[in-house]
């Protein structure tokens, strides 16, 4: 592959939250899979698996026990400002913009799977240290999921878990308890073409040799760019959040 095509991949992603109903071939499927299983990880710790549901009555299971934890979520979130909340908990909760996907990947880590790392990371690097390792070996492997989805020709959404979904999950899916539900991706064929994705202009985010001042945000510019944001990032969310 090519640096071009490579580009050509990356910028194509999206996140989609409306699905087909067709059904995902067991080889592309396990092609996405094995991608993911080749992520990069620290100290090669690897600490992920995979629940792939595809059977529609425990799809159905999945897709219901999503509303209950998640209203929580919805209600904290209505503390923010309008302008300032996100697109997807400002009306009440109601079905799940991965309703009609016909492919569910739970993303399962193993925190134990930390001590790989080196000791020094749990007293010299930044905050979480070799816990935070192990979150990032995880986003890894999602991000690589997703990647390997778009290749595929499939659209996929990256769809966060908490800890009580994360626990009505591992009832449901029969996961171990010392195990973690850290996300779940969605992927099947995209029911409509997602909108361009906004991303700040490189020349913003890149500095040569020093951080360069001049590019330095304040509070209030950081405000202002998620008030933007906001607006930039609102079609999407319709699709998904519209019957």
């Amino acid at each position: 592959m090519q640096i071009d095509d490579f580009l050509e991949l990356v910028r194509a992603r999206r996140s989609v939250r409306r699905f087909k109903k067709d059904e995902v071939p067991t080889e592309t499927l396990e092609k996405i899979l094995e991608a993911a299983r080749w992520a990069m990880s620290g100290a090669n710790a690897q600490p992920w698996e995979f629940v792939v549901v595809r059977d529609a009555e425990m799809r159905a299971i999945v897709v219901d026990s999503w509303l209950a934890p998640n209203q929580e979520a919805y209600v904290i979130e209505q503390t923010r400002v309008p302008e300032v909340r996100h697109h997807h908990l400002r009306a009440p909760l109601t079905v799940p913009s991965f309703r009609d996907a016909p492919v569910l990947i739970v993303m399962v880590g193993d925190r134990r799977t930390y001590q790989a790392t080196a000791l020094a990371a749990s007293f010299l690097m930044t905050e979480g240290s070799a816990d935070a390792i192990y979150l990032k070996n995880m986003a890894n492997a999602t991000h690589t999921l997703h990647l390997a989805a778009t290749a595929a020709g499939l659209g996929s959404e990256w769809i966060s878990v908490n800890r009580p979904w994360g626990q009505a999950l591992k009832k449901i899916l029969n996961i171990p308890e010392i195990l973690e539900v850290q996300t779940l991706a969605a992927i099947g064929y995209p029911a409509y073409k997602p909108n361009p994705s906004y991303r700040r202009p490189l020349a913003d985010i890149v500095h040569y040799d020093k951080y360069d001042m001049s590019k330095y945000r304040t509070g209030e510019d950081i405000y202002n760019y998620i008030v933007a944001l906001r607006q930039n990032t609102e079609p999407p969310y319709k699709h998904g959040l519209s019957a």
